[in-house]
């Protein structure tokens, strides 16, 4: 397995799959390459790309050398971008979306971004994240409940509490619990974006990449105006749905338009 060392010397972990040019896979919170989307994703991409997915930095195989900032995690991103030749397309799912977008507008070297359902509350159609949301995940985590950290977190994306309860006792769960104390790692990237304001077109003025950003049909009204208002926010986007699909997107559906976009 290869790897890459960031800035600060922590070790990031890698797989490659595919030919063609470079593409890097940004997961979102609590994923890495075991859990969560990245796998099938690169796989459906590898026939016209080669794809790099990495396990963001405290997850999977990659360290997680203290204190975390969101200055290192694009740090890390810089040690992959690296690894793939300094030029590749850039593509991030849910938070990982949002850190896609803060790197592109710090880092040169990516030529297209495709941008998947930043979790962003920028209106009334959600509640606000409460400001108490990130204490109160980090005291769960330090007082060793991770498992209660993870249900806190779905429930807050409104998936409804008898799933959460079923999912608790299904296997998966042990691979999103591991990954748990890099909730907050997230919470922090989002920032202030879960207030139900507008987003400050500011933070992403540096971005001269053009970008695609998506959402999907059958997702919550609010995810869908936090996507077009990422698309509004950013300084060269544009702005689809893809019919019939969740905030949980089928690789087979995102595939062929990224694919098409960065074409």
């Amino acid at each position: 397995m290869p790897t890459v060392t960031s800035a600060d010397g922590t070790t990031i972990a890698y797989e490659t799959t595919g030919t063609g040019p470079a593409l890097i896979l940004v997961d979102g919170a609590m994923c890495y390459r075991d859990q969560g989307p990245a796998r099938g994703l690169a796989a459906a991409l590898a026939d016209t790309h080669t794809v790099y997915f990495y396990d963001r930095r405290g997850r999977g195989d990659s360290g997680n050398t203290l204190p975390w900032s969101p200055q290192r995690e694009i740090e890390d991103l810089a040690a992959v971008l690296a690894a793939a030749g300094g030029t590749a397309y850039l593509v991030g799912t849910s938070s990982g979306a949002v850190l896609a977008a803060d790197a592109a507008d710090r880092l040169p070297g990516f030529s297209r971004l495709a941008l998947y359902e930043p979790p962003f509350i920028v209106d009334d159609t959600h509640a606000p994240r409460p400001d108490t949301f990130l204490a109160e995940t980090e005291a769960l985590i330090a007082a060793g409940d991770t498992g209660g950290a993870v249900k806190k977190f779905l429930r807050s994306v409104d998936m409804p509490g008898f799933a959460v309860q079923i999912l608790a006792l299904l296997p998966p769960f042990r691979k999103i619990k591991a990954a748990a104390h890099t909730l907050p790692y997230d919470l922090r990237i989002l920032g202030d974006t879960g207030r139900g304001k507008p987003l400050d077109p500011a933070r992403w003025s540096g971005v001269t990449a053009p970008a695609l950003v998506l959402d999907g049909g059958e997702s919550p009204q609010y995810m869908r105006n936090a996507a077009r208002a990422l698309s509004e926010a950013l300084p060269k986007a544009e702005y689809r749905t893809l019919p019939g699909q969740t905030h949980l997107v089928k690789p087979a559906a995102l595939a062929p338009v990224v694919k098409e976009f960065f074409s």
